[in-house]
């Protein structure tokens, strides 16, 4: 048996699928386990109980591999950075009392404890503090996701789909790497069998900077969209005024430095199959097609809501 954090949500739910795939049982730990369930019977939901130890070490129990995806996008509601890593902390030390016999970990490309922006900072405490708890472990670092449920590429899609106009910031020439979520979750999986402490990026077989991006979607969509370059603070603003419609962040301040930053790369060779350009041919009638809320998926959600 093995527990997924997160297996109703995004990068969750394909560990997951993998896992039952190849005839493991799962159980998940999850901020919604009233959602409705894509495993059926097959996966058995708990909510996170970070304040309750005891039960938290029980819902571990049996474990022979943790594979973890907790963290947040951006600070909300009383979820911030720190909270977030307090409660890794107490799920990992519950990991170890458990008996859970390795930890998978789902970081991210280039966390730095020196970086300006929080979430890559978080995400680089959070591998200190697996390496710290004393539990053999694997941490995988992925580069730009990119999947059906995507929120990120989808919802660019969205916009393309909806506008004339698609905004660039700035050059437009900082790249990434995008790595599709299916070949994500096989690097994930796998790790669950190493012998000693791993980390390793998982990076998809194309680099492309973010007008590359934005114009292979367009093509894909058969869209002739207008791509106008704006200065950042332009953008950002553009992207707020967006989300106040939608009632969502599209984009954060801090998300655009990384990207910028081309902190969605990888100097390793890549080690996924997939490619991004393939993959838009394939379902350029799906994607953008509804507008995906980080807020409504993690926020807002409540019985009802269409994941």
């Amino acid at each position: 048996m093995d527990v997924v954090t997160g297996a109703f949500g995004y990068i969750g739910r394909y560990i997951a699928k993998r896992l039952i795939e190849t005839g493991r049982e799962v159980r998940t730990i999850t901020t919604h386990p009233d959602k409705p369930n894509p495993f059926g019977e097959a996966v058995q939901a708990f909510a996170y109980s970070f304040d309750d130890r005891e039960r938290l070490t029980e819902r571990l129990a049996g474990a022979e591999t943790l594979f973890n995806t907790y963290w947040i996008r951006f600070e909300r509601d009383g979820q911030t950075f720190d909270s977030a890593l307090r409660n890794t902390r107490t799920l990992f030390e519950c990991a170890r009392e458990a008996g859970v016999k390795r930890i998978v970990h789902v970081s991210v490309t280039n966390p730095s404890p020196d970086s300006r922006l929080p979430y890559y900072r978080g995400k680089s405490k959070q591998e200190r503090m697996l390496a710290d708890v004393d539990v053999p472990h694997s941490i995988v670092r992925p580069t730009l996701v990119f999947g059906q449920e995507d929120i990120l590429v989808n919802n660019m899609a969205w916009l393309i789909r909806r506008f004339p106009v698609f905004p660039i910031f700035g050059s437009g020439k900082f790249r990434v790497q995008p790595v599709f979520v299916e070949d994500l979750a096989k690097v994930i999986v796998e790790q669950a069998f190493a012998t000693e402490a791993v980390t390793v990026d998982a990076i998809g077989p194309e680099t492309v900077t973010f007008e590359e991006a934005v114009r292979w979607m367009a093509r894909a969509m058969g869209r002739k969209t207008r791509i106008v370059h704006v200065p950042p603070s332009v953008g950002l603003l553009a992207g707020r005024l967006i989300g106040l419609a939608v009632r969502d962040d599209i984009l954060t301040k801090d998300e655009l430095a990384g990207l910028m930053q081309e902190l969605l790369i990888s100097q390793e060779p890549p080690n996924c199959s997939t490619r991004f350009s393939d993959w838009l041919s394939e379902n350029k009638e799906t994607i953008g097609r509804h507008y995906t809320s980080e807020m409504g998926r993690h926020f807002r959600w409540s019985p009802g809501d269409r994941v």
